[in-house]
């Protein structure tokens, strides 16, 4: 089965309304709008981002090629100053050469955040629309989503056997949409809707919240409302033995088996609205096991097996270092090996983390006390599993009592 994570997204810049920047590149916060936009898209696995501008000034440029500082994660950010007048499909039209297999689009000054793997094992290919059932004060195109995610766009928004839904903006696209894009054409106007009519377009509705930046005069509000929201409670998890059994130094797939229930706890976590982390020693590393790129191409299939089950891990850190390695070049002590935090503590830096809505899920001793030096509250699997600990009733873990009320919700 081909990998449900997708890499790329490309971004539709909106016009400067007023001054030298679209508000999507202002602030909002302590950044611009647009970079909690792809900080939200980088949780899901996207490290590419195509950013198409039809005002290619110096302030828009350099104010794009800025974003990457304000993400926790490295990311690769390509600009292309469109010729005017092409619209939105015939921008997309112009960038063909450089999108990948499938990508999601988006406009620029607009936010939904939600779990986005449950659209991801969804949408697997063809073209989709990510859709929302609650209308805000932002008002955005209204879609009556059908059976099996039939979707159309209504002149009336009564239809039998359909649901009145609200675009988002975001879309999901195999690049052979270029194949029916014209070099003057609007996706909103002309492309989707002939899509929709030919059967070829698909809707996904999922919860979440909206934001928009399409007023100024809203910023300060939205930033309220996101503040709450984007700043999430996280969960840091030790890999064997929390997620797959430990069978010592597993690298390699064929040594990989699943905890049962760890992909619908992380599922759940990521329902709750929480950073999911993986931190693990790696020493089968410096013994020689396994390489650094057998452990990544492993990780990349766990991370992209967990969203299949409607989850995601945000990011991942690992040590190879061992005071006792074969390998000369991870002989050693290294802070970010457990007992020691560095790697929680990287985490919580990147990602801005407030320590005390964390919590770690470990089972050795060496993870408690990384979790207690990096000022995060530790639970220790076994005998309860991850899938015990984390009830489908949901929790607030990283809040005082959190553990005791998992394990009461289990029994």
């Amino acid at each position: 089965m081909h990998s449900v994570t997708v890499h790329q997204c490309v971004i539709l810049l909106e016009d400067p309304v007023s001054g030298a920047l679209p508000l999507s590149l202002t602030l909002c916060g302590d950044r611009p709008f647009l970079a909690w936009v792809m900080r939200e898209m980088q949780r899901f696995g996207v490290e590419e981002f195509v950013v198409l501008t039809a005002h290619g000034s110096v302030d828009i440029l350099t104010a794009i090629e800025n974003l990457g500082s304000f993400l926790p994660k490295p990311a690769t950010t390509v600009t292309s100053v469109i010729p005017p007048g092409m619209g939105t499909g015939g921008a997309l039209r112009h960038v063909r050469s450089c999108l990948h297999e499938r990508f999601f689009l988006c406009p620029a000054n607009t936010l939904f955040s939600c779990n986005l793997a449950h659209f991801l094992k969804v949408a697997r290919n063809g073209h989709w629309m990510l859709l929302r059932s609650a209308a805000s004060r932002d008002q955005q195109t209204e879609i009556l989503l059908g059976e099996e995610g039939s979707v159309s766009f209504p002149q009336s928004p009564e239809a039998a056997g359909q649901s009145v839904q609200f675009s988002t903006g975001l879309c999901l696209f195999d690049a052979a949409i270029c194949e029916i894009l014209t070099e003057t054409c609007s996706l909103e106007r002309d492309v989707l809707p002939k899509l929709a009519k030919n059967g070829t377009l698909r809707g996904v509705s999922l919860a979440g919240d909206f934001y928009s930046s399409a007023s100024d005069s809203g910023l300060e509000k939205i930033l309220e409302e996101m503040s709450l929201r984007l700043r999430r409670a996280a969960v840091f998890l030790d890999r064997d033995g929390v997620i797959n059994q430990d069978f010592g130094w597993v690298g390699t797939r064929e040594r990989f088996e699943w905890e049962p229930g760890a992909r619908e706890a992380v599922a759940r976590m990521t329902d709750n609205g929480h950073h999911v982390f993986i931190v693990t020693n790696q020493s089968g590393i410096a013994r020689g096991f396994y390489s650094e790129s057998d452990l990544e191409t492993l990780m990349d299939w766990v991370i992209d097996s967990i969203r299949e089950y409607g989850g995601t891990v945000d990011d991942w850190r690992y040590c190879p270092m061992h005071p006792d390695a074969r390998i000369a070049r991870y002989r050693g002590h290294s802070a970010d090996r457990k007992p020691g935090a560095g790697m929680l503590l990287d985490l919580l830096q990147r990602w801005e983390l407030d320590p005390a809505r964390c919590v770690l899920f470990g089972d050795q001793p060496t993870d408690m006390q990384a979790a207690q030096a990096a000022g995060v509250r530790g639970i220790m699997v076994g005998p309860d599993s991850l899938a015990v600990l984390v009830p489908e009733e949901g929790v607030s873990l990283y809040e005082s009592g959190g553990l005791e009320s998992a394990r009461q919700a289990a029994i």
